[in-house]
Protein backbone atom coordinates (compact mmCIF):
# COMPACT_ATOMS: atom_id res chain seq x y z
CA UNK A 1 0.00 0.00 0.00
CA UNK A 2 2.85 2.43 0.73
CA UNK A 3 3.78 2.38 -2.96
CA UNK A 4 0.46 4.15 -3.64
CA UNK A 5 1.72 7.24 -1.80
CA UNK A 6 4.32 9.19 -3.78
CA UNK A 7 5.42 11.17 -0.72
CA UNK A 8 6.79 7.89 0.67
CA UNK A 9 8.92 7.13 -2.39
CA UNK A 10 12.66 6.62 -1.89
CA UNK A 11 14.62 9.82 -2.43
CA UNK A 12 18.22 10.17 -3.39
CA UNK A 13 20.44 10.74 -0.39
CA UNK A 14 17.81 10.07 2.28
CA UNK A 15 15.66 7.35 3.72
CA UNK A 16 11.92 7.14 3.18
CA UNK A 17 10.35 9.45 5.77
CA UNK A 18 8.48 8.05 8.76
CA UNK A 19 5.46 10.33 8.44
CA UNK A 20 3.71 10.41 11.82
CA UNK A 21 1.70 13.61 11.40
CA UNK A 22 -1.52 12.39 9.77
CA UNK A 23 -3.65 14.01 12.47
CA UNK A 24 -2.55 17.30 10.93
CA UNK A 25 -2.69 16.21 7.29
CA UNK A 26 -2.72 12.80 5.69
CA UNK A 27 -0.69 11.83 2.67
CA UNK A 28 -2.39 11.56 -0.73
CA UNK A 29 -2.44 8.37 -2.85
CA UNK A 30 -1.90 8.27 -6.59
CA UNK A 31 -5.57 7.52 -7.17
CA UNK A 32 -6.56 10.88 -5.71
CA UNK A 33 -3.91 12.76 -7.67
CA UNK A 34 -5.04 11.02 -10.86
CA UNK A 35 -8.68 11.99 -10.31
CA UNK A 36 -7.72 15.63 -9.89
CA UNK A 37 -5.42 15.64 -12.92
CA UNK A 38 -8.06 13.90 -15.03
CA UNK A 39 -10.47 16.76 -14.43
CA UNK A 40 -8.06 19.43 -15.63
CA UNK A 41 -6.79 17.30 -18.49
CA UNK A 42 -9.94 15.67 -19.89
CA UNK A 43 -13.06 17.67 -18.95
CA UNK A 44 -12.16 21.07 -17.42
CA UNK A 45 -15.66 22.50 -17.51
CA UNK A 46 -18.03 24.28 -15.11
CA UNK A 47 -20.58 22.06 -13.46
CA UNK A 48 -24.24 23.04 -13.48
CA UNK A 49 -23.91 25.70 -16.15
CA UNK A 50 -23.11 24.79 -19.74
CA UNK A 51 -24.60 21.80 -21.58
CA UNK A 52 -21.53 20.64 -23.48
CA UNK A 53 -19.77 17.37 -22.73
CA UNK A 54 -17.11 18.84 -20.42
CA UNK A 55 -19.73 20.46 -18.21
CA UNK A 56 -21.94 17.38 -18.23
CA UNK A 57 -19.05 15.11 -17.25
CA UNK A 58 -17.84 17.24 -14.35
CA UNK A 59 -21.41 17.68 -13.09
CA UNK A 60 -21.93 13.92 -13.15
CA UNK A 61 -18.70 13.18 -11.29
CA UNK A 62 -19.18 16.04 -8.82
CA UNK A 63 -22.54 14.64 -7.78
CA UNK A 64 -21.02 11.16 -7.75
CA UNK A 65 -18.52 12.32 -5.12
CA UNK A 66 -21.38 13.77 -3.11
CA UNK A 67 -23.15 10.41 -3.21
CA UNK A 68 -19.95 8.56 -2.21
CA UNK A 69 -19.40 10.78 0.83
CA UNK A 70 -23.03 10.44 1.84
CA UNK A 71 -22.68 6.66 1.71
CA UNK A 72 -19.39 6.72 3.64
CA UNK A 73 -20.89 8.83 6.45
CA UNK A 74 -24.20 6.93 6.30
CA UNK A 75 -25.97 10.24 5.95
CA UNK A 76 -29.64 10.63 5.08
CA UNK A 77 -28.84 11.23 1.40
CA UNK A 78 -26.61 13.14 -1.02
CA UNK A 79 -28.73 16.26 -0.62
CA UNK A 80 -27.55 16.36 3.02
CA UNK A 81 -23.90 16.83 1.92
CA UNK A 82 -22.59 20.37 1.47
CA UNK A 83 -19.13 20.95 -0.01
CA UNK A 84 -17.05 23.60 1.76
CA UNK A 85 -13.32 24.35 2.01
CA UNK A 86 -12.72 22.59 5.33
CA UNK A 87 -14.33 21.74 8.66
CA UNK A 88 -13.61 25.25 9.92
CA UNK A 89 -15.85 26.67 7.22
CA UNK A 90 -18.47 23.99 7.93
CA UNK A 91 -18.61 25.02 11.59
CA UNK A 92 -18.90 28.66 10.54
CA UNK A 93 -21.74 27.84 8.15
CA UNK A 94 -23.67 26.45 11.12
CA UNK A 95 -22.66 29.12 13.62
CA UNK A 96 -23.34 32.03 11.29
CA UNK A 97 -26.42 30.41 9.80
CA UNK A 98 -28.48 29.68 12.91
CA UNK A 99 -31.02 32.39 13.85
CA UNK A 100 -29.49 33.28 17.22
CA UNK A 101 -31.17 35.45 19.79
CA UNK A 102 -29.35 37.40 22.47
CA UNK A 103 -28.97 35.15 25.49
CA UNK A 104 -28.99 31.88 23.53
CA UNK A 105 -26.29 29.51 24.76
CA UNK A 106 -23.78 27.19 23.09
CA UNK A 107 -22.05 24.40 25.00
CA UNK A 108 -18.55 23.19 24.08
CA UNK A 109 -15.90 21.11 25.85
CA UNK A 110 -12.65 22.44 27.29
CA UNK A 111 -10.62 20.53 24.68
CA UNK A 112 -11.96 21.93 21.43
CA UNK A 113 -9.90 22.92 18.41
CA UNK A 114 -9.72 26.68 17.85
CA UNK A 115 -12.16 26.21 14.96
CA UNK A 116 -14.79 25.18 17.48
CA UNK A 117 -14.01 27.95 19.95
CA UNK A 118 -13.14 31.25 18.29
CA UNK A 119 -16.40 31.43 16.32
CA UNK A 120 -18.47 31.20 19.50
CA UNK A 121 -16.34 33.88 21.15
CA UNK A 122 -17.05 36.15 18.19
CA UNK A 123 -20.77 35.40 18.36
CA UNK A 124 -20.69 36.22 22.07
CA UNK A 125 -19.83 39.78 21.02
CA UNK A 126 -22.65 39.94 18.47
CA UNK A 127 -25.47 38.94 18.68
CA UNK A 128 -24.59 38.20 22.31
CA UNK A 129 -24.79 34.46 22.83
CA UNK A 130 -23.42 32.84 26.00
CA UNK A 131 -20.74 30.13 26.04
CA UNK A 132 -20.75 27.25 28.52
CA UNK A 133 -17.83 24.84 28.88
CA UNK A 134 -18.05 21.17 29.81
CA UNK A 135 -14.80 20.09 31.45
CA UNK A 136 -13.75 16.60 30.42
CA UNK A 137 -12.28 14.00 32.72
CA UNK A 138 -8.47 13.73 32.38
CA UNK A 139 -8.55 9.93 32.08
CA UNK A 140 -10.77 10.00 29.00
CA UNK A 141 -13.97 8.82 30.65
CA UNK A 142 -17.19 10.63 29.80
CA UNK A 143 -19.99 11.41 32.22
CA UNK A 144 -23.38 11.75 30.54
CA UNK A 145 -24.86 13.18 33.73
CA UNK A 146 -22.30 16.00 33.66
CA UNK A 147 -23.36 16.84 30.10
CA UNK A 148 -27.02 16.79 31.07
CA UNK A 149 -26.36 19.19 33.94
CA UNK A 150 -24.38 21.52 31.68
CA UNK A 151 -27.23 21.94 29.17
CA UNK A 152 -29.35 24.89 30.29
CA UNK A 153 -32.81 26.06 29.38
CA UNK A 154 -31.47 28.44 26.72
CA UNK A 155 -28.81 26.10 25.31
CA UNK A 156 -29.49 26.11 21.60
CA UNK A 157 -26.46 24.18 20.35
CA UNK A 158 -23.95 21.69 21.73
CA UNK A 159 -20.77 21.67 19.61
CA UNK A 160 -18.11 19.04 20.37
CA UNK A 161 -15.39 16.97 18.77
CA UNK A 162 -15.89 13.25 18.18
CA UNK A 163 -12.17 12.45 18.39
CA UNK A 164 -9.70 14.92 19.90
CA UNK A 165 -6.72 16.01 17.83
CA UNK A 166 -4.94 16.75 21.10
CA UNK A 167 -4.81 13.30 22.71
CA UNK A 168 -6.90 11.00 20.49
CA UNK A 169 -9.77 10.36 22.91
CA UNK A 170 -13.27 9.93 21.46
CA UNK A 171 -16.63 10.99 22.85
CA UNK A 172 -19.76 8.77 22.71
CA UNK A 173 -21.61 10.78 20.09
CA UNK A 174 -24.77 8.66 20.08
CA UNK A 175 -25.16 9.05 23.86
CA UNK A 176 -24.43 12.76 23.58
CA UNK A 177 -26.95 13.12 20.75
CA UNK A 178 -29.69 11.48 22.82
CA UNK A 179 -29.03 13.76 25.80
CA UNK A 180 -28.84 16.89 23.64
CA UNK A 181 -32.03 16.17 21.72
CA UNK A 182 -33.88 15.17 24.87
CA UNK A 183 -33.24 18.74 26.02
CA UNK A 184 -34.41 20.23 22.72
CA UNK A 185 -30.98 21.48 21.63
CA UNK A 186 -29.07 20.73 18.43
CA UNK A 187 -25.75 18.90 18.06
CA UNK A 188 -22.79 19.93 15.90
CA UNK A 189 -19.89 17.47 15.72
CA UNK A 190 -16.32 18.15 14.60
CA UNK A 191 -15.54 14.82 12.94
CA UNK A 192 -12.13 15.66 11.48
CA UNK A 193 -10.16 13.14 13.54
CA UNK A 194 -12.89 10.49 13.71
CA UNK A 195 -13.96 10.03 10.09
CA UNK A 196 -10.51 8.92 8.82
CA UNK A 197 -10.25 6.16 11.42
CA UNK A 198 -13.67 4.80 12.37
CA UNK A 199 -17.07 4.06 10.90
CA UNK A 200 -19.32 7.10 11.06
CA UNK A 201 -23.05 6.39 11.10
CA UNK A 202 -25.00 9.62 11.03
CA UNK A 203 -28.27 7.76 10.58
CA UNK A 204 -27.67 6.10 13.94
CA UNK A 205 -26.10 8.94 15.93
CA UNK A 206 -28.60 11.53 14.65
CA UNK A 207 -26.14 14.43 14.92
CA UNK A 208 -27.76 17.51 13.40
CA UNK A 209 -24.51 18.70 11.80
CA UNK A 210 -21.25 16.88 11.12
CA UNK A 211 -18.07 18.55 9.81
CA UNK A 212 -15.05 16.89 8.16
CA UNK A 213 -11.95 17.98 6.25
CA UNK A 214 -10.80 15.73 3.42
CA UNK A 215 -7.14 16.68 3.89
CA UNK A 216 -7.09 14.43 6.96
CA UNK A 217 -8.51 11.41 5.10
CA UNK A 218 -6.29 11.01 2.00
CA UNK A 219 -7.98 13.84 0.09
CA UNK A 220 -6.79 17.21 -1.17
CA UNK A 221 -6.53 20.42 0.81
CA UNK A 222 -9.28 22.99 0.49
CA UNK A 223 -12.06 20.41 0.42
CA UNK A 224 -14.42 19.76 3.32
CA UNK A 225 -17.95 18.65 4.03
CA UNK A 226 -20.84 19.74 6.20
CA UNK A 227 -23.36 16.93 6.58
CA UNK A 228 -26.80 17.80 7.90
CA UNK A 229 -29.61 15.70 9.30
CA UNK A 230 -33.03 15.85 7.60
CA UNK A 231 -34.45 19.32 8.11
CA UNK A 232 -31.32 20.72 9.77
CA UNK A 233 -29.76 22.46 6.76
CA UNK A 234 -33.05 24.16 5.94
CA UNK A 235 -32.84 26.12 9.22
CA UNK A 236 -29.55 27.78 8.23
CA UNK A 237 -29.01 31.03 6.39
CA UNK A 238 -26.23 30.64 3.80
CA UNK A 239 -22.85 32.04 4.78
CA UNK A 240 -22.19 33.21 1.19
CA UNK A 241 -24.70 33.76 -1.60
CA UNK A 242 -24.43 34.44 -5.31
CA UNK A 243 -24.10 32.33 -8.41
CA UNK A 244 -25.48 28.78 -8.18
CA UNK A 245 -27.29 29.47 -4.88
CA UNK A 246 -30.49 30.80 -6.46
CA UNK A 247 -33.31 29.46 -8.60
CA UNK A 248 -33.97 32.88 -10.13
CA UNK A 249 -33.35 36.59 -9.59
CA UNK A 250 -34.90 39.89 -10.56
CA UNK A 251 -33.52 43.33 -9.85
CA UNK A 252 -35.51 43.35 -6.63
CA UNK A 253 -35.79 39.74 -5.47
CA UNK A 254 -34.45 36.18 -5.67
CA UNK A 255 -35.31 32.62 -4.69
CA UNK A 256 -32.71 30.46 -2.96
CA UNK A 257 -32.19 26.89 -4.14
CA UNK A 258 -32.81 24.07 -1.68
CA UNK A 259 -29.90 22.50 0.23
CA UNK A 260 -27.18 21.64 -0.48
CA UNK A 261 -26.89 24.03 -3.42
CA UNK A 262 -27.86 27.20 -1.53
CA UNK A 263 -24.64 26.79 0.47
CA UNK A 264 -22.31 26.24 -2.51
CA UNK A 265 -21.87 29.71 -3.96
CA UNK A 266 -19.82 30.34 -7.06
CA UNK A 267 -17.48 28.11 -9.01
CA UNK A 268 -16.66 25.02 -6.99
CA UNK A 269 -13.39 23.21 -6.33
CA UNK A 270 -14.21 20.53 -8.89
CA UNK A 271 -10.79 18.90 -8.87
CA UNK A 272 -10.78 18.82 -5.09
CA UNK A 273 -14.24 17.29 -4.86
CA UNK A 274 -13.38 14.64 -7.44
CA UNK A 275 -10.20 13.92 -5.50
CA UNK A 276 -12.29 13.64 -2.34
CA UNK A 277 -14.49 11.06 -4.02
CA UNK A 278 -11.43 9.04 -4.99
CA UNK A 279 -10.14 9.23 -1.41
CA UNK A 280 -13.45 7.89 -0.10
CA UNK A 281 -13.29 4.95 -2.52
CA UNK A 282 -9.74 4.20 -1.36
CA UNK A 283 -10.80 4.21 2.30
CA UNK A 284 -13.81 2.01 1.56
CA UNK A 285 -11.60 -0.60 -0.08
CA UNK A 286 -9.22 -0.67 2.87
CA UNK A 287 -11.96 -0.50 5.51
CA UNK A 288 -11.92 1.99 8.37
CA UNK A 289 -12.22 -0.84 10.91
CA UNK A 290 -8.95 -2.26 9.59
CA UNK A 291 -7.36 1.18 9.75
CA UNK A 292 -8.42 1.68 13.38
CA UNK A 293 -6.95 -1.64 14.46
CA UNK A 294 -3.74 -0.97 12.52
CA UNK A 295 -3.43 2.42 14.24
CA UNK A 296 -3.96 0.86 17.64
CA UNK A 297 -1.31 -1.82 17.11
CA UNK A 298 1.30 0.75 16.15
CA UNK A 299 0.32 2.94 19.08
CA UNK A 300 0.55 -0.05 21.41
CA UNK A 301 4.06 -0.75 20.15
CA UNK A 302 5.19 2.76 21.08
CA UNK A 303 3.25 2.89 24.35
CA UNK A 304 4.68 -0.41 25.61
CA UNK A 305 8.22 0.52 24.63
CA UNK A 306 8.09 3.80 26.59
CA UNK A 307 6.10 2.52 29.53
CA UNK A 308 8.06 3.18 32.70
CA UNK A 309 10.38 5.74 31.13
CA UNK A 310 10.35 8.44 33.86
CA UNK A 311 11.00 11.35 31.50
CA UNK A 312 8.26 10.52 28.98
CA UNK A 313 4.82 11.77 30.00
CA UNK A 314 1.72 10.72 28.11
CA UNK A 315 -1.22 13.08 27.60
CA UNK A 316 -4.70 11.64 27.54
CA UNK A 317 -6.02 8.15 28.27
CA UNK A 318 -3.43 5.51 29.17
CA UNK A 319 -4.99 2.66 27.16
CA UNK A 320 -4.38 2.68 23.41
CA UNK A 321 -7.91 1.48 22.67
CA UNK A 322 -9.08 4.85 24.01
CA UNK A 323 -6.72 6.86 21.73
CA UNK A 324 -5.77 4.50 18.88
CA UNK A 325 -4.47 7.02 16.37
CA UNK A 326 -2.51 9.44 18.59
CA UNK A 327 0.44 9.22 20.96
CA UNK A 328 0.81 12.67 22.59
CA UNK A 329 3.69 13.16 25.00
CA UNK A 330 6.18 15.49 26.62
CA UNK A 331 9.85 14.83 27.36
CA UNK A 332 11.05 16.11 30.70
CA UNK A 333 13.69 18.79 30.14
CA UNK A 334 13.28 18.93 26.33
CA UNK A 335 11.32 21.59 24.46
CA UNK A 336 8.66 19.97 22.21
CA UNK A 337 9.74 21.99 19.17
CA UNK A 338 13.36 21.00 19.70
CA UNK A 339 12.25 17.39 19.94
CA UNK A 340 10.31 17.60 16.67
CA UNK A 341 13.25 19.18 14.83
CA UNK A 342 15.64 16.58 16.23
CA UNK A 343 13.39 13.71 15.12
CA UNK A 344 13.05 15.20 11.63
CA UNK A 345 16.67 16.09 11.00
CA UNK A 346 18.27 13.21 12.89
CA UNK A 347 15.92 10.31 12.20
CA UNK A 348 13.69 11.44 9.29
CA UNK A 349 10.66 11.11 11.56
CA UNK A 350 7.94 13.71 11.07
CA UNK A 351 5.76 14.59 14.07
CA UNK A 352 3.94 17.71 15.22
CA UNK A 353 4.85 19.88 18.18
CA UNK A 354 3.14 22.76 19.96
CA UNK A 355 -0.41 23.34 21.16
CA UNK A 356 -2.17 21.68 18.21
CA UNK A 357 -4.68 24.49 17.65
CA UNK A 358 -6.10 23.98 21.13
CA UNK A 359 -4.32 26.84 22.85
CA UNK A 360 -7.02 27.33 25.47
CA UNK A 361 -6.48 23.84 26.94
CA UNK A 362 -2.74 24.35 27.31
CA UNK A 363 -3.02 27.91 28.59
CA UNK A 364 -5.39 26.86 31.38
CA UNK A 365 -2.94 24.19 32.53
CA UNK A 366 0.29 26.13 32.02
CA UNK A 367 1.69 23.54 29.59
CA UNK A 368 3.84 25.06 26.81
CA UNK A 369 3.02 22.30 24.35
CA UNK A 370 3.85 18.70 23.56
CA UNK A 371 4.93 16.32 20.82
CA UNK A 372 2.25 14.39 18.93
CA UNK A 373 2.85 11.26 16.86
CA UNK A 374 -0.20 10.18 14.88
CA UNK A 375 -0.64 6.95 12.96
CA UNK A 376 -2.44 6.01 9.78
CA UNK A 377 -2.85 3.19 7.30
CA UNK A 378 0.51 3.68 5.53
CA UNK A 379 2.64 3.59 8.70
CA UNK A 380 4.70 0.54 9.62
CA UNK A 381 6.32 -0.92 12.75
CA UNK A 382 9.63 0.36 11.35
CA UNK A 383 8.25 3.90 11.48
CA UNK A 384 7.50 3.51 15.18
CA UNK A 385 10.92 1.98 15.84
CA UNK A 386 12.59 5.03 14.31
CA UNK A 387 10.46 7.26 16.52
CA UNK A 388 11.53 5.26 19.57
CA UNK A 389 15.18 5.39 18.54
CA UNK A 390 14.99 9.17 18.20
CA UNK A 391 13.34 9.61 21.58
CA UNK A 392 15.88 7.41 23.31
CA UNK A 393 18.78 9.24 21.71
CA UNK A 394 17.38 12.59 22.88
CA UNK A 395 17.03 11.30 26.42
CA UNK A 396 20.66 10.14 26.36
CA UNK A 397 22.02 13.35 24.87
CA UNK A 398 20.05 15.65 27.19
CA UNK A 399 20.04 14.24 30.73
CA UNK A 400 17.05 15.44 32.73
CA UNK A 401 17.16 17.24 36.05
CA UNK A 402 16.99 15.12 39.16
CA UNK A 403 13.79 16.81 40.24
CA UNK A 404 10.52 16.95 38.33
CA UNK A 405 10.19 19.97 36.07
CA UNK A 406 7.26 22.35 36.26
CA UNK A 407 5.97 20.99 32.96
CA UNK A 408 6.14 17.43 34.29
CA UNK A 409 4.01 18.38 37.27
CA UNK A 410 1.49 20.15 35.08
CA UNK A 411 1.19 17.21 32.69
CA UNK A 412 0.69 14.89 35.64
CA UNK A 413 -2.04 17.18 36.95
CA UNK A 414 -3.71 17.25 33.53
CA UNK A 415 -3.94 13.47 33.63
Amino acid sequence: MRSEFPALRPREGSTVPAYLDSACMSLVPNEVLAAMEEYYRDFPGCGGRSLHRFAEEVSHRFEGSRASISRFLRAAGPDRIVFVRNATEAINVVGRGLPWKKGDRVLITDQEHNSNLVLWQRLAEHPGIEIDVLRLEPDGTFEGDALARAIRAKTRLVSVFETSNLDGRSLPIQEISEIVHDRKAKLLVDGCQAAPHRQIDLARTQADFYAISMHKMLGPTGTGVLAGAPGALEELEPLIVGGETVEWTTLTDHQLRPPPHRFEAGLQNYAGVLGAGAAIRFLERVGVENISEHDRQLNERVTRALDGEPRVHLLGPTKTRDRPSIFAFTLDGIDPHDAAIFLDTGHNVMVRSGMHCAHSWYAERGIPGNVRASFYLYNTPEDTDRLLAGIREMLQLLPGAAHASATKRRVAAAR
